[in-house]
């Protein structure tokens, strides 16, 4: 059977708010359970971070690449974004995992400072919105455990994290982070919300602007903080992209949680300074929030040097590249 169509991915910042879905319909991705997981799905814990014993034989907490178990202000974060479907998808799927990886490591390099070393990351779309409504009518594909555990290797071999987005379509974010509890189980894995791609029984991504809930981003920050108790892991990265004001209902919700980083990625292509203002203005509405900031090479203006970036005011903690 062929697989569903990509959407070319089009996100425009946005000056002023856009409509958004019911509340009600939204919040229904909140609750987080437990459920099924495929335990093939992880990738061994010990091949990243794990320090082996200390001086009095008992083992030494695992650590993030690169070192230490606190993600900010300790580190700043510059990841890829995409998915090996289509190159249209983001820098992340072009070319192979591990060329993409030795990419991602030069464009990081230029964001290293002594007092805040980089940290890579990929940012991997495992749940793609798709223009077709596939056998569930969901309008999303699942990439496979086996293309996962590809990219996850090869941001071991560059001590990079691997962020996990999800694209739900008609689908609800809930059951699809149960989905990747094997990976998130991992040291090295983060998680990634992608609003804009999660719609209403009627409406169709990329048709229709999507949006979530903060108490939908809440639950999964919850979700991953029990995960980092449980197994004792180092700081967890959330990211959630926004480029409309309404693309997080009542984001005045946001909370942090404990173990868990999240981030407020103010996403969208256009001029510089719509990019800066918008970020400016979502860093002000959203302040214990962690600040994130997009750029894409294909369709921005003119893509922002890191220089430019770095000269931002607050400068970002995440930078993602599409």
């Amino acid at each position: 059977m062929a697989s569903p169509a990509t959407i070319r991915q089009r996100r425009i910042v946005a000056v002023s708010a856009l409509g958004v879905l019911a509340a009600a319909a939204v919040i229904g991705g909140a609750v987080i359970g437990s459920g099924g997981n495929d335990a093939k799905g992880g990738t061994n814990a010990s091949s990243s971070g794990a320090a082996g014993a200390g001086e009095d034989g008992a083992p030494k907490p695992v650590q993030l690449p690169g070192g230490g178990r606190r993600l900010f202000p300790d580190r700043r974060v510059v990841a890829f974004y995409g998915n090996p479907r289509d190159d249209e998808l983001g820098a992340l799927g072009i070319g192979t995992p591990a060329q993409a990886a030795r990419k991602l490591v030069r464009q990081a390099k230029p964001y290293d400072r002594r007092s805040r070393p980089v940290l890579p990351a990929m940012e991997l779309i495992t749940t793609v919105a798709t223009a077709a409504p596939g056998p569930t009518g969901l309008y999303r594909d699942h990439l496979s455990f086996a293309r996962i555990r590809a990219y996850h290797a090869a941001a071991r071999k560059v001590n990079a994290l691997l962020v996990l987005d999800i694209q739900p379509g008609r689908g609800q974010f809930g059951p699809e982070i149960e989905r990747l509890k094997p990976f998130l189980e991992q040291p090295d894995v983060g998680l990634a919300l992608d609003p804009e791609w999660h719609v209403g029984p009627g409406d169709l991504p990329g048709k229709v602007i999507g949006s979530t809930d903060a108490d939908v981003v809440n639950a999964a920050a919850a979700y991953l903080g029990k995960i980092v108790r449980e197994q004792n892991l180092p700081e967890k990265l959330l990211i959630v992209h926004r480029f409309t004001d309404d693309m997080i209902a009542r984001a005045d919700r946001l909370a942090q949680t404990r173990g868990v980083q999240t981030v407020v990625n103010v996403d969208g292509f256009g001029t510089n300074s719509v990019k800066i203002a918008k970020y400016e203005s979502f860093v002000a509405t959203t302040p214990r929030m962690r600040r994130g900031f997009k750029l894409f090479y294909k369709e921005d203006v003119k893509t922002m040097t890191p220089k430019a970036v770095m000269a931002m005011t607050p400068r970002p903690d995440v930078v993602v590249y599409e």
